[in-house]
């Protein structure tokens, strides 16, 4: 008998290490659960180019790490009548599909599954701190370098960089996605060098970045992009899966960079 989508979830669940969460994001967004998984689909973001794509791979199940309707908790009561969201969610039901959010559980994996899928596509396993999850101790490299190098491992077009590009550094701290102003402003409060990002707000973090720099202390920031900072860890979830739901294949649908430098 074939497994439902809702059985894959649960197995899923039961693989993150303190059980079920009261409180979480993590819900099925749209679709309904009880019909057999035909394939399932990991990604960022459930774009509307995603599900489109889903579909012609035969899956119904979609593992989306953030929010399809454009705010943190989904609601939508506030899209009602709006072309965009009504387009996407008809998608969705004529299709079948089911949208299932993997953000607090995936976090809580051990390791965190983001930052595990990120650490492996940089090749940077030998580097990880080990008394913070969230710094690695890499050989020195310039800052310049840096960027480089996440532009090149994470498939990113361009970065951006606040400070010296020639500034040696080594030791560097990865915040991705979008951990608030006073979380990365902590990190760099402490003896890095190199603070990696997804996104911010303009006038936090990179303005602290940039009095650190007019006192005279080397720090720089490294802004990635929120999709660009955390694709790789929903890439890696692939291989974990197998191993969860034996027998169902199993894609990665980059949602890719929504923005054109020009």
């Amino acid at each position: 008998m074939a497994q439902t989508i809702q059985s894959v979830i649960e197995a899923i669940v039961a693989r993150i290490p303190g059980g079920l969460m009261e409180k979480t994001v993590d819900v099925i967004k749209a679709g309904d659960p009880s019909q057999p998984v035909t394939g399932i689909v990991t990604t960022f973001l459930a774009t509307y180019a995603v599900l489109k794509r889903t579909i012609d791979l035969g899956a119904n199940l979609v593992i989306t790490h953030e929010p399809i309707f454009y705010n943190h908790r989904d609601e939508v009561d506030w899209l009602e009548g709006d072309p965009v969201y009504t387009a996407k969610r008809r998608l969705i039901e004529e299709n079948n599909l089911v949208v299932w959010r993997f953000h607090d559980y995936w976090h809580r994996h051990r390791p965190d599954g983001i930052f595990a899928g990120v650490t492996e596509a940089l090749g940077w396993q030998d580097y990880v701190d080990p008394a913070r999850r969230v710094l690695y101790n890499i050989p020195q490299t310039s800052v310049g370098a840096l960027a480089e190098i996440f532009k090149k491992k994470l498939g990113i077009s361009m970065v951006r960089v606040v400070g010296a590009l020639d500034m040696p550094c080594r030791r560097v701290a990865l915040a991705v996605g979008a951990a608030g102003g006073r979380r990365q402003i902590h990190v760099l409060g402490q003896e890095i060098d190199v603070l990696v990002v997804g996104e911010l707000n303009e006038w936090e973090t990179c303005e602290y970045v940039r009095d650190a720099i007019s006192m005279g202390q080397q720090k720089a920031l490294i802004v990635l992009g929120h999709a660009n900072s955390e694709e790789a860890g929903m890439a890696w979830l692939v291989d974990w899966l197998h191993d969860v739901v034996p027998g169902v294949r199993v894609t990665h649908l980059p949602t890719g960079d929504p923005f054109r430098f020009v």
